[in-house]
């Protein structure tokens, strides 16, 4: 049997620092292309699981050791990235520490979801609103 052909898969994670308000969220600023800033996250390895990935990938990218607190989706639209059709899936998080850039991040920051920097990379504006509905119906 043939292997398919796939898009890649990636783990992101929406974290906000404990104690602190879940409209803050922290923010990468991206060092490669796409420039922007975005959601911690990137590719799953092999052996892997989604899972550990989105908390090895905070952790490279923000320092901050992560809690998984659930998932908020999954991301598909072949046109979410332009490096090609990459299929994301979306946690939500609590991260603990002050927030720094490493790896692939320029910078780590926190930002009110009512107050994003600009430009958000691939689909991450929308992703961040559905985070906030997430919120309004669950958390509020």
């Amino acid at each position: 049997m043939r292997n398919p052909v796939t898009p890649p898969v990636s783990s992101d994670v929406i974290i906000h620092l404990a104690g602190q308000s879940r409209r803050r969220i922290v923010l990468v600023e991206r060092r490669y292309e796409p420039m922007g800033w975005a959601i911690p996250g990137g590719f799953v390895e092999i052996g892997e699981t989604v899972e550990q990935a989105a908390v090895r990938e905070a952790r490279e990218e923000t320092r901050l050791s992560v809690r998984l607190d659930g998932l908020l989706g999954v991301y598909s639209d072949p046109g979410r990235d332009p490096r090609g059709h990459v299929v994301s899936v979306v946690f939500r998080g609590s991260g603990h520490g002050q927030p720094s850039g490493g790896d692939d991040a320029a910078k780590a920051e926190l930002f009110s979801i009512d107050d994003l920097p600009s430009p958000l990379a691939f689909d991450h504006a929308q992703i961040v609103k559905d985070y906030a509905r997430f919120l309004e119906r669950h958390m509020e």
